[in-house]
């Protein structure tokens, strides 16, 4: 397995696996201490883990949380996904910049994303399975959406939006979610 910076994003990582395959299909490591650790970030930290199922066009996001913020490790374990990452650490060299990715079960990419970046994805398969290891146990008074068609945004969603949750199709757009953590 091995970890690549993302150059949009600071602090940001992409590890890559490295699938054994042959005729009964394949097997990889998907998380590695060693190398997590090797990149600075401390493996034990995470303290969640889970899973959404998702089908073709289903968009989930642009999600983050407020006060200390949430890091978490983003693998598309069946299927593939249109992943986007919005830099809102108002410290970063990186703040507002956009970063997209494809993520699915055939490379197992896993996503690293600092806490303070705002995240979302849209379903690219009929079926796509997204594993979550998260860094702080979740607490939904911290949860905040942004519109995931925000104009200031600009995001290349791939396809037509399928379905969302009420609360993404209602999410305000960034200045007011940036205003909304700030009072």
């Amino acid at each position: 397995m091995k970890a690549t910076e993302v150059p949009a994003i600071a602090g940001a990582y992409l590890f890559e696996p490295t699938p054994y395959a042959d005729e009964r299909g394949f097997f990889c490591r998907t998380f590695d201490a060693d190398v997590v650790r090797s990149v600075g970030l401390d493996p034990d930290a995470f303290v969640q883990d889970s899973v959404s199922r998702s089908v073709r066009g289903v968009l989930r996001g642009l999600h983050l949380r407020s006060g200390a913020g949430e890091a978490k490790l983003v693998r598309c374990s069946y299927g593939r996904i249109f992943d986007v990452v919005v830099d809102l650490r108002t410290d970063s060299p990186t703040y507002r910049n956009r970063a997209f990715f494809e993520l699915s079960g055939e490379t197992q990419l896993t996503l690293y994303i600092p806490a303070g970046c705002a995240h979302g994805f849209q379903a690219l398969t009929e079926t796509a399975d997204t594993s979550y290891r998260i860094d702080r146990p979740h607490d939904p008074a911290e949860d905040v959406t942004i519109a995931f068609d925000d104009p200031e945004l600009a995001i290349p969603w791939p396809l037509p939006v399928t379905s969302m949750s009420r609360r993404d199709l209602e999410a305000p757009r960034l200045a007011k979610a940036l205003e909304n953590m700030e009072s």
